[in-house]
């Protein structure tokens, strides 16, 4: 049984995510620098988990890195992204983890700005971002 809570079949999600989402989201890939749809988003609003859903992270949390990733110092709770030590590519680095599916997310850094000192630098792809603008 799968330690997440929201679990979906390989078929499901490759019929369902681009490409691009599923490496990133399943097979820990990342995009490239500065592509991303959401990494210069300047709108208010939320950033939900691509595979589930969940609400990760607000754009009142977010600041420009200089990294081409969407960057935030903080998720929405300490509840939202699980965090594991990944020691892929000859690096020791933070993975940053959706709690409720395990889709990867991106790394968290600890060149970020105050109150937390962390950037979790995330991938875009890994996100979807859904506007606070009120519908009549």
């Amino acid at each position: 049984m799968s330690q997440y809570s929201n679990t979906f079949s390989d078929e499901e999600l490759r019929e369902r995510l681009s490409p691009l989402q599923y490496h990133v989201t399943q097979e820990s890939g990342t995009e490239q620098a500065f592509t991303g749809e959401t990494w210069d988003e300047k709108n208010t609003g939320t950033y939900h988990c691509v595979v589930c859903g969940a609400a990760l992270f607000s754009s009142e949390n977010k600041f420009e890195s200089g990294s081409g990733w969407p960057s935030f110092w903080q998720p929405l709770s300490d509840e939202v992204v699980t965090t594991e030590i990944d020691n892929s590519h000859g690096m020791v680095r933070v993975e940053a983890l959706c709690h409720a599916c395990g889709a990867h997310l991106g790394h968290v850094f600890p060149d970020g700005p105050d109150p937390t000192g962390d950037r979790y630098c995330m991938n875009s792809a890994s996100m979807r971002f859904d506007t606070d603008n009120q519908r009549d």
